[in-house]
């Protein structure tokens, strides 16, 4: 699956109560799954970093959707020699 494809599903699936929720309370939502993160970073439960990592980057599309960005385009500054900011 594409980062595209995921956002998107994302989007289909918790739109209304994330746009309701608003940037401000999500972005809470996404420092705690972050937390969670780097706890289960500290740890040796490879499934538990899975999770970890899994809902971090379902909450940053959670993010990206409400403030309309498409991610699949943000990150072509890693990926597309010539673009600004290509790392």
């Amino acid at each position: 699956m594409r980062i595209g494809e995921f956002q998107d599903f994302i989007r289909q699936k918790y739109c209304e109560r994330d746009t309701q929720r608003g940037t401000p309370a999500t972005f809470m939502w996404f420092v705690e799954e972050v937390g969670e993160l780097a706890t289960a970073l500290a740890g040796n439960d490879q499934d538990n970093k899975a999770e970890e990592f899994a809902d971090v980057f379902a909450w940053l599309c959670t993010l990206a959707n409400i403030n309309g960005v498409d991610l699949e385009k943000a990150v072509e500054k890693y990926t597309v020699r010539g673009k600004p900011g290509f790392k």
